[in-house]
């Protein structure tokens, strides 16, 4: 994520340049100010990002609208120059985007039924197909009941993949599977679809011009070459599908999704009596975002070693960094168990909570360990909801977020004993394992 200069409102000038000569008092340009404020504005983006999705589900709550704006001022040029202060709003960030992603979820349970296991098969069918992606689940049900009584096929893509989680969803006759891999991978995996592909949120990449024509974006989402779809009318996309050549039949493998927090709250007993008993030696939160740098292949080496008497839970585009591995079970259950997009991180929060309460304990007191890949605003909102619970001991990696200086992020290792991972997996595990 790019570190963006800020600017001074006295001699317009960026901060740090040859042409601002104002103290730090005076512009804002003290690099800890900065760095909180930023952290702020990142927070908001995603916190935002799920509130619109809670929104268009009927969900929304006056009092994080509020927030939003509040925070929002506090980033302003010569309002708030007092780190402890900043801290804090940050910090009630994290709060309010708990509340957005409840709202969320429970907007998704309402629309699209209580979520439950699924196998969802990876390829396509032979026929015209429509490519979905993105985080938007309304858009996905208003295409495919565009398309009910035709012949054209949706497939999901990225994180879209959990709407498989939800039996409204993936008992619609034409909702076909779903296609490829993680964003970053677009730029391959969209010219070997050969049909529209529908962006509806971020995670979009500006397209090559081979396939740019087939690029359809919903309301603010956007990119040159592309076609925009300001409303809810799919009428367009279908007919391109029809005049794309037909798909043919593939089976690249499965995913199985659909361990949401109702799944693995209806089991608690269990894995608590399975822990109790010593049958369960660790659980690992493996997921977040996924990019394409050097040193993501560390998540899926840490996931590949840990032992085969533990559960590894994953969420968010990280997950197929992961999933790929075939991992076994564990008393009777798949080790690796999916638990929806990033905002789906609100179930997992829940399920330690709700497991803590049995063990009488903190959260910070389970056998749980959270590995976090970072790369977007969303993944900055779910951190700080995290920090904001109090949740300590988090590894995040593959690197230090660059918008953080090295003041802020003493404060966050002295108060939550935040972690970069470190270069090999293997020995970070073995760290996690011994004997306390």
């Amino acid at each position: 994520m790019t570190t963006l200069p800020m600017s001074c409102n006295q001699c317009e000038q960026t901060m740090g340049g040859t042409g601002c000569h104002h103290s730090p008092g005076i512009c804002g340009k003290d690099a800890d100010v900065q760095s909180l404020q930023e952290t702020i504005l990142y927070g908001l983006k995603g916190m935002a990002a799920y509130a619109n999705h809670a929104r268009r589900l009927g969900k929304h709550d006056e009092a994080v609208s509020a927030f939003i704006e509040e925070a929002l001022f506090s980033t302003m040029t010569n309002v708030n120059f007092d780190v402890p202060t900043l801290f804090e709003i940050a910090m009630e960030l994290g709060r309010k985007n708990f509340r957005v992603m409840e709202l969320l979820d429970q907007g998704h349970v309402e629309a699209f039924g209580d979520p439950s296991p699924a196998v969802v098969t990876v390829g396509t069918k032979a026929g015209p197909g429509i490519l979905m992606t993105g985080h938007d689940l309304v858009d996905l049900w208003d295409l495919l009941k565009q398309c009910e009584g035709t012949d054209v096929n949706v497939y999901t893509h990225g994180e879209m993949l959990p709407a498989h989680m939800y039996p409204k969803l993936r008992e619609h006759p034409n909702l076909a599977g779903h296609y490829g891999g993680p964003w970053q991978k677009q730029k391959s995996e969209f010219p070997a679809f050969g049909g529209p592909v529908v962006a509806t949120t971020n995670c979009i990449l500006i397209p090559h011009a081979n396939y740019a024509d087939r690029i359809f974006t919903t309301r603010f989402t956007a990119v040159p070459g592309g076609t925009r779809i300001p409303g809810n009318d799919f009428s367009a996309v279908i007919a391109k599908a029809r005049a794309c050549p037909p798909l043919t039949k593939r089976v690249d493998g499965a995913h199985e999704v659909g361990y949401h927090r109702q799944v693995l709250l209806s089991a608690a007993g269990t894995i608590v009596d399975a822990v109790k008993a010593g049958q369960i030696s660790r659980f690992f939160v493996i997921g977040g975002c996924d990019g394409y740098e050097p040193g993501r292949n560390y998540f899926s080496d840490y996931a590949e070693a840990t032992p085969p008497d533990s559960f590894i839970l994953t969420l968010g585009c990280g997950k197929f960094r992961i999933n790929a591995h075939e991992y076994g079970k564990h008393l009777g259950l798949p080790r690796l168990m999916d638990m929806g997009q990033c905002n789906d991180a609100y179930g997992a929060i829940a399920v330690a909570v709700a497991l803590a309460k049995a063990f009488d304990c903190t959260v910070n007191d389970l056998p749980l360990t959270m590995v976090i890949s970072w790369f977007e605003q969303k993944a900055v909102a779910v951190l700080l909801t995290l920090l904001s619970l109090g949740v300590k001991g988090i590894n995040l990696g593959p690197n230090p977020p660059a918008f953080i200086t090295p003041n802020v992020f003493k404060i966050l290792q002295d108060k939550f004993d935040l972690r970069i991972i470190g270069k090999d997996a293997k020995q970070d595990l073995a760290r996690v394992l011994q004997p306390a």
